[in-house]
């Protein structure tokens, strides 16, 4: 009896060893990341103030922060997952997103992996860009819209996730 308590509690001390070394080693705020004025930088225009949520959940620590111009048009999507546990792997997500969709351009030098999704909306509408770059446990996310140039807007999403990525 004594030998399957001892057992039973090193089995324990190793899951939860496991949990403590799968979660985000450093949980980040991207609305402390990327500012007001940076924002308004790349956009080319005032934006309203932030619109950011940080949390932990049950597939890790998530962060978001949405900036939308101030006259209507131009938007910046910023998302980090840093997945825990045995939940969905970063890599596994990004290769689950570009499963079947021909549009995904592969993007090298960002991360572990990163793609790219370039469309022009329809109907005069300005064109958006999504960039998702897996490093680590974490998914990234940045997402630009309104800026036409879509070599200026690449650069521009790039940049920021190398931000990102540094803070990792």
């Amino acid at each position: 009896m004594r030998r399957f308590v001892v057992v039973a509690a090193v089995a324990t001390l190793v899951c939860e060893l496991g949990n403590v070394l799968a979660a985000p080693e450093k949980p980040i705020d991207l609305a402390a990341i990327v500012g007001k004025k940076e924002v308004e930088a790349t956009l080319g225009e005032a934006v309203n103030d932030p619109q950011s949520r940080n949390e932990e959940g049950a597939d890790g620590y998530y962060s978001r922060c949405n900036y939308y111009s101030v006259n209507p048009g131009r938007a910046l999507v910023l998302r980090v997952r840093q997945a825990s546990g045995d939940q969905l792997a970063p890599a596994k997500q990004l290769e689950e997103l570009t499963a079947g969709n021909g549009r995904i351009k592969p993007m090298p030098g960002l991360g572990d992996k990163a793609v790219v999704l370039s469309e022009r909306m329809e109907k005069g509408m300005s064109h958006a860009l999504m960039l998702y770059v897996t490093k680590g446990n974490a998914f990234v996310t940045v997402g630009i819209s309104g800026i036409n140039d879509e070599k200026a807007a690449l650069e521009k999403a790039k940049g920021l996730a190398r931000k990102i990525l540094a803070k990792l």
